[in-house]
């Protein structure tokens, strides 16, 4: 197997004068509730593939080098570190740094075996290569850092990995930190002011509820047992145009029958996330009940992550802009035999959608997400789990000034069944569906999940 060669170390370190957070009085950031579990579930990897014709890559190295620092310069928890206050029993983002041991983690590699195009245009992942293009970020024990970067030169093409922590981002906030990455690179301005404050999110108890958190998952504190990684399992990238989602909204719309209650809303067409959802869940299960691997009585559950920003319930609401993780848990469950039916995916959809409603009405409610899912969930579960969203604009946003990118993936996926969401590329509503599936039931998903549109 070929593998990426390092051949620089540095770090980009955020100017002395910009180390605070913008409005705050302190260099430190006490992680929220909604930040805390995820020490557990610690790292987003990322990569950007870009091929075709670009700079050199000495030079391109140097505008991403360049134009990181002045974008942490606007996120400096992104150069900080998650510390534990012994004295109170929080952890919090460190952001004051230091030239010896503050900064970012900024690594060049050099991959010529690997060739860009290919990386960029085959559906089924070359996961090995993928890692290769990541760089490791430690997890345990605290302090540990926020954000590792590198740049890796492929034949015919340059790939950006990002590793990032999960208590200090969410997969909003990712997109939003690479969109002003971009931007700086680019030499343009970004409107958008993030924020970073942690009291912003009105949840009961406040600092209180943050440190119970901690004491309930991580006891041991500097000490952290992230949840354990399971085995690789092929993952394979589906895009869906935005006239083919139009048209599964349609086969979803016949089979809905308005209720008294709520006719108007019934009537809806739904949404593209739970279009796609829906039928992410019915093809997970068909594909099962093809290997003969569950049957029509069997509970099946469906879990998928809520942006509680700008979100009405919550009052005073979370700004668009705020910077960290800010997402609840939500959890539905049907019976496999209801989904294998005729009108099984509306059955699916009606149930996401249901819960998205509940999710907007009282977007706290479910804000211990490992709770939820410990209340229910097992080892041997039938489950699906949905990450990100359809609406990341993740290939308008990560153009550095050489063309978008020919491909983006999520490299930390975690089991079987999960399902990874982003706009697709070309804009105009189409969806990238990344699932990663048991070998046994990869080519039967693929086959539901394709033909469902047609």
């Amino acid at each position: 197997m070929p593998s990426a060669k390092i051949v620089e170390v540095a770090r980009v370190v955020v100017p002395a004068t910009a180390a605070l957070p913008p409005g705050e009085s302190s260099a430190l950031l006490r992680l929220s509730a909604l930040d805390a579990p995820w020490l557990l579930v610690p790292l987003i990897q990322r990569v950007l593939i870009y091929d075709g014709q670009l700079p050199p890559f000495a030079s391109l190295v140097g505008s991403l080098r360049a134009s990181l620092a002045a974008t942490l310069a606007r996120f400096p928890p992104l150069a900080g570190r998650i510390v534990f206050l012994p004295s109170t029993g929080d952890a919090a983002i460190d952001c004051s740094g230091s030239e010896l041991d503050g900064g970012v983690r900024f690594l060049v590699a050099e991959m010529d075996e690997a060739d860009a195009e290919k990386l960029a245009g085959d559906a089924d992942h070359d996961v090995d290569t993928f890692q290769q293009l990541l760089p490791e970020l430690a997890t345990s024990p605290l302090p540990v850092e926020v954000l590792a970067v590198q740049v890796t030169r492929l034949r015919g093409g340059v790939a950006i990995g990002v590793a990032l922590h999960h208590a200090v981002v969410d997969g909003r906030a990712l997109w939003m930190f690479l969109e002003a990455w971009a931007a700086a690179c680019r030499g343009d301005a970004v409107a958008v002011e993030p924020t970073f404050d942690r009291a912003a999110i009105a949840l009961p108890g406040g600092e209180e509820l943050t440190r119970s958190t901690l004491r309930k998952y991580m006891p041991n504190l500097p000490q952290v047992a992230p949840f354990p990684a399971g085995p690789i399992v092929p993952r394979r990238t589906f895009t869906v145009a935005e006239e083919r989602i139009g048209s599964l909204k349609q086969r979803i719309g016949q089979f809905i029958r308005p209720t008294h209650e709520s006719s108007a809303k019934a009537a809806r067409p739904p949404s593209s996330f739970v279009a796609v959802t829906a039928l992410a869940w019915v093809s997970y299960v068909q594909s099962k009940q093809h290997a003969a691997a569950i049957s029509a009585d069997q509970d099946v559950y469906l879990y998928f992550f809520f942006d509680i920003r700008g979100r009405r319930g919550i009052v005073p609401p979370v700004s668009e802009s705020y910077f960290g993780t800010c997402v609840t848990g939500c959890l539905v469950k049907a019976k496999a035999g209801d989904l294998l039916a005729e009108d099984g995916i509306a059955t699916a959809a009606a149930a996401v959608q249901g819960e998205v409603r509940r999710a907007v009405e009282d977007p706290l409610a479910n804000w211990d997400w490992i709770a939820l899912a410990a209340s229910t969930l097992s080892r041997d579960t039938a489950l699906v789990s949905i990450s990100g969203s359809t609406r990341f604009p993740a290939y308008e946003v990560a153009d550095f000034g050489w063309g978008p990118m020919g491909r983006t993936e999520l490299v930390t996926m975690n089991s079987a069944g999960q399902v990874v969401l982003v706009a697709a590329k070309g804009g105009g509503g189409g969806v990238q569906a990344s699932v990663c599936m048991h070998p046994d039931h990869m080519e039967a998903f693929d086959k539901h999940f394709t033909n469902s549109f047609d």
